[in-house]
């Protein structure tokens, strides 16, 4: 058995307790990988789905097992060791080894880095008061639902993802929600104008106030938050607060490892995911992969996306020397009310064209820039993403017959040509 001063041998280490690593294990094993596969996580649970959080977890709905990836039994069954509770300190590329902070020292023959991110904290007056909280983890989330029980009003900061879905799923749970954000309607960075007024009109219909273009100016109360004070003026009841100012990737171990990072904020990896390090792969939040999808290099925060990278590292361990390709996915759910479904993103697009009715809340809103199709959303018509995928590889230009069978019903999509 090593000691506390040995170098222990593993040949696939994963670093970060989250999806990617999951799947990058899961996919080891089944790709035929026989060696010690070792999952480093500073979390208390083994790796779980993040968007549980925020939906039915949060919500008392789902038992926390419900949220992991996969049971602890297959863990055990396919030998692959989670360690929970512990950070990966220092990372050497150069000696192939990493210093845990549980005194043990790991040496890797390949290894994947997949850190994650951590909350963007707003450093604000009151900002310290308690309940006030921020949604990443399920111990996050068991803090928010502990803090509903003498909660009436609850103020969310944040129009996007989280602040949408959390207003949703405490809304529907009998508290009194509102959203203040920044942006005129709820979603609509990355969906424009249109698609977010929908949302935000649907969030309204069932009980959500919000205030758009509005920031936040401060927190009041006597060691517990009673209330929010906009910049705008307003001042709203607030008993519990949740905060979705979005995440920063979190690249300490990348950054002191000297590992090259991109310009848009992440670890910067080529086609395979292969970081500037020999044998040494990036996952997930701080992966700025080489996108033949969209022409350049990207950064994409989200957990379908940490999915598929975490299979592809996994096969390319293994050298099959294969290039990122997975069109992104996304979902949310707003309560029971309403699904939205989306490929991209478009960072910039200057067309829209709308298949279908949002007053059906049965839509697809395609994007197009330079007449390629860049990005969808659906509500409710989750088959046209299987053809926008197909249009977003092929990146063909869409002619006028082409555009006017993405608005019409009765057209076959599998009929445009590319």
């Amino acid at each position: 058995m090593a000691t506390q001063t040995d170098t222990e041998q593993v040949d696939y280490l994963l670093i970060g307790g989250g999806l990617a690593s999951a799947k990058c294990a899961r996919t080891l094993r089944e790709e035929g990988a026989t060696g010690r596969i070792v999952i480093v996580g500073r979390e208390p649970d083994p790796p779980y789905n993040r968007p549980n959080c925020s939906k039915g977890f949060l919500r008392g709905e789902e038992e926390r097992q419900e949220a992991y990836v996969d049971d602890l039994g297959f863990y055990e069954s396919q030998q692959i060791e989670v360690l929970t509770r512990t950070s990966a300190m220092k990372l050497d590329p150069a000696a192939r080894t990493v210093k845990l902070s549980n005194r043990r020292e790991l040496r890797y023959g390949k290894a994947l880095l997949a850190t994650g991110a951590n909350v963007r904290r707003l450093n604000v007056e009151g900002a310290e008061l308690e309940e006030i909280h921020y949604l990443r983890t399920l111990g996050n989330a068991d803090a928010i639902r502990a803090s509903l029980a003498d909660a009436e009003n609850v103020v969310i900061i944040g129009g996007s993802y989280i602040g949408c879905e959390v207003a949703a799923s405490l809304s529907m749970m009998g508290h009194r929600c509102t959203i203040v954000m920044q942006e005129q309607h709820t979603l609509e960075r990355g969906f424009g104008g249109e698609a977010g007024r929908f949302f935000e009109e649907l969030l309204q219909t069932h009980g959500v106030t919000i205030h758009g273009e509005d920031g936040l100016a401060r927190f009041e109360g006597e060691g517990r938050v009673r209330r929010v004070v906009t910049e705008r003026g307003l001042t709203l009841p607030a008993d519990t607060v949740v905060i979705g100012a979005g995440v920063n990737p979190d690249l300490q171990l990348a950054r002191a490892a000297g590992l090259t990072l991109g310009e848009g904020g992440g670890v910067r990896c080529d086609l395979r995911l292969a970081t500037s390090a020999p044998d040494l792969f990036a996952a997930g939040d701080i992966c700025e992969y080489e996108s033949q999808l969209h022409g350049k290099p990207i950064r994409i925060e989200h957990w379908d996306v940490a999915f598929n990278h975490g299979a592809t590292a996994a096969r390319n361990m293994l050298g099959q020397d294969l290039a990122h390709e997975t069109v992104p996915y996304f979902f949310s759910v707003l309560g029971d009310w309403a699904e939205l479904e989306y490929v991209g993103p478009a960072s910039s697009w200057d067309e829209e064209i709308v298949r279908g009715s949002t007053e059906r809340a049965q839509f697809t809103r395609w994007y197009l820039e330079d007449d390629r199709v860049r990005a969808a959303l659906t509500v409710g018509r989750p088959d046209d993403l299987e053809h926008a995928g197909r249009l977003m590889r092929a990146g063909a230009r869409l002619d006028q017959a082409a555009k006017r069978s993405l608005a019409d019903l009765d057209a076959d999509l599998g009929g445009i040509a590319v």
